[in-house]
């Protein structure tokens, strides 16, 4: 039958309404959450960038002084006529731009003329020019500490200038100048959609990555201070246009630098959190609109079945009476049989309902377990990705290109681990069975050490190591038993951050009639009675729920047990606990490639 036309547009207006309702409260909840993610992602991102720029600028600060003992530099404005004492302090100034990484350092006599320079040989060279006009030249013969950032008026480029008066007694010989470029800071940012923004103390703009943006006001210039860019040519321009950054459009958060008197603010687009929400809220309405047809299907097979239960009853009733007419001697029998029947029916329907709920839960149960152990296998790898790569980015920043190359292998190499893991996990999926292989232990060890390193430096613990000189050859799979060892030694380390220092951790390997024996021992609580009865069943932990999924020991002792070995846990008699593998021995000989890598 055809639902009226009125009806319709009341379903319709129904379904408007309850869109509205639900959409409503899910993108207030959304925009708030993401922009919260966002503001955190900022701050990390906000907090990194002043940590370089500072550590920058505090790596020459103390230059200049230093710089303004050298006896060959005092030489060359004592004796401002001699050529020979102008070229060794010239010489020396290149000499120690090349190692400091200045962008130029030069001297300068009590007229404010440079005497010498670093870049003495070069076409922009300052030797002879005259900068007592800039403000640290001002403030260095003052004896007062000479900071400045400025365009320089040669070079052209953004720096920094740090200056330092020299004196001989009360004479003021010159003044030493160190200028920091500043030019590579806006490089660090990269391509990113977010916008970097540093503001000098008159609000005029002097790092962005956004060029449009660079030299531009944030505030209108007083008089006074129109006057001092005038005299001073901080800038490339004496009236700096203002800057318009509509508040709609981005979602800024900065922080200010008072050693500088600079303001660093980071702007991200609104689109960032923009389009997360919009996604939530594409999803959020498909699901309820398919909820609402599940409901509307329901509904109609609801209706059908009752029609059809009208049916059969009316055809019940029509049957009884023809019996009836028919014989009044099975009457009793014909109603007893119709009560069977439909408790047989009842019973069959509960059946299924049981038997699809129980199919359900186990997909469910499964789902989550291997949910579960993926998210807890990679988070130690993962934990080391991100400090190699801070490393990394250090190293960078220091010109350390062997030791920055040596972070990135460390990285590939956690990354193919990584997929080793997986595809362990998927063949575990799948019922795979591989026969262990001839492994050495010492290898293995070392790996799982170095995937904890940072994490038990940082916490300060000894490691304590009594392992034979020979390899130790072991019946296993290369990545299960690095997966095992990772496993037992994070553990380890999360009851050593309950303790106090000193910190420690033993590992002693022995060869046994039966195989060989690995075990690791630490001096944190220990067990308690009741982690020692449980602590093979998964999702049980002691740990709070930002620390373990509590599945650690149970894979540990799922994968030993697979590998015919086994896994004995306790408390070692002098406290802490002690956790000891048993395993089969194997053949000495050369490891080879394990299965689940060569699949990976």
């Amino acid at each position: 039958m055809t639902t009226p036309l009125p009806h319709r547009w009341r379903y319709l207006a129904f379904l408007t309404a309850l869109l509205a309702i639900f959409l409503w409260p899910l993108h207030h909840f959304a925009e708030r959450y993401y922009t919260q993610q966002l503001a955190e992602q900022n701050q990390q991102t906000l907090d990194l960038y002043v940590a370089n720029l500072l550590g920058t600028l505090r790596r020459y600060e103390d230059l200049p002084p230093l710089l303004s003992e050298l006896p060959v530099l005092r030489s060359a404005l004592e004796n401002a006529d001699s050529e020979a004492a102008r070229n060794a302090a010239n010489a020396k100034l290149a000499e120690i731009r090349q190692r400091t990484g200045a962008d130029v350092i030069y001297l300068m006599r009590p007229d404010g003329l440079t005497q010498a320079a670093s870049n003495w040989d070069q076409p922009d060279t300052f030797v002879g020019r005259n900068f007592a006009f800039r403000p640290y030249y001002k403030e260095a013969v003052q004896g007062k500490p000479a900071r400045f950032f400025g365009l320089g008026t040669t070079s052209k480029r953004r720096g920094y200038f740090f200056a330092n008066e020299v004196r001989d007694g009360e004479r003021l010989l010159g003044v030493l100048v160190v200028k920091v470029d500043l030019e590579h800071m806006e490089q660090l940012w990269g391509n990113t959609p977010e916008q970097l923004l540093v503001t000098d103390s008159n609000g005029v703009v002097i790092l962005s990555s956004h060029d449009a943006w660079r030299f531009r006001a944030s505030r209108p210039l007083s008089p006074a201070t129109q006057r001092e860019v005038a005299e001073n040519i901080p800038y490339p321009v004496l009236n700096p246009q203002p800057l318009r950054i509509s508040e709609k459009d981005w979602i800024s958060l900065s922080r200010e630098l008072p050693e500088t008197g600079w303001t660093v603010s980071i702007y991200t687009p609104h689109a960032q959190v923009d389009r997360p929400v919009r996604s939530v809220l594409l999803v959020g309405g498909a699901t309820l609109l398919a909820l609402l047809l599940l409901l509307a299907l329901l509904n109609i097979s609801r209706r059908h079945f009752l029609e059809r239960i009208a049916l059969e009853a009316q055809a019940k009733r029509q049957l009884e009476i023809r019996v009836l007419e028919r014989t009044e001697e099975l009457e009793g029998a014909n109603a007893r049989l119709l009560q069977e029947v439909h408790d047989r029916e009842q019973a069959q329907q509960e059946l299924m309902r049981a038997q699809e709920e129980v199919v359900q839960a186990g997909k469910l149960t499964a789902l989550g377990t291997m949910s579960a152990s993926i998210s807890h296998e990679l988070n130690q790898p993962l934990a080391a990705i991100r400090s190699y790569a801070d490393n990394a980015r250090v190293l960078l920043d220091h010109q350390r290109l062997d030791d920055a190359r040596g972070n990135l292998e460390q990285i590939s190499a956690l990354t193919e681990r990584m997929a080793s893991i997986i595809a362990h996990l998927k063949a575990y999926a799948r019922g795979a069975r591989r026969a262990p292989e001839n492994v050495a232990l010492q290898p293995a060890i070392n790996d799982a050490l170095s995937l904890v390193a940072s994490r038990r430096q940082a916490m300060s613990v000894e490691l304590l190591r009594d392992l034979p000189d020979a390899p130790l050859w072991v019946q296993a799979g290369e990545t299960r038993l690095r997966q095992i060892l990772a496993n037992l030694l994070s553990n380890a380390l999360d009851a050593l951050s309950e303790k106090a220092p000193p910190r420690r951790i033993w590992l002693t390997a022995s060869q046994t009639p039966d195989g060989v024996t690995l075990s690791l021992r630490d001096n944190g609580p220990g067990f308690s009675e009741e982690a020692l009865a449980h602590a093979r069943e998964p999702f049980f932990t002691t740990k709070t729920s930002a620390k373990g999924l509590g599945l650690g020991l149970a894979i540990c002792d799922t994968l030993l047990r697979a590998l015919g070995g086994r896994l004995e846990l306790g408390n070692h008699p002098d406290g802490g606990a002690l956790v000891q593998l048993h395993l089969l021995p194997g053949v000495p000989g050369v490891s080879p490639t394990p299965q689940e890598e060569t699949r990976a």
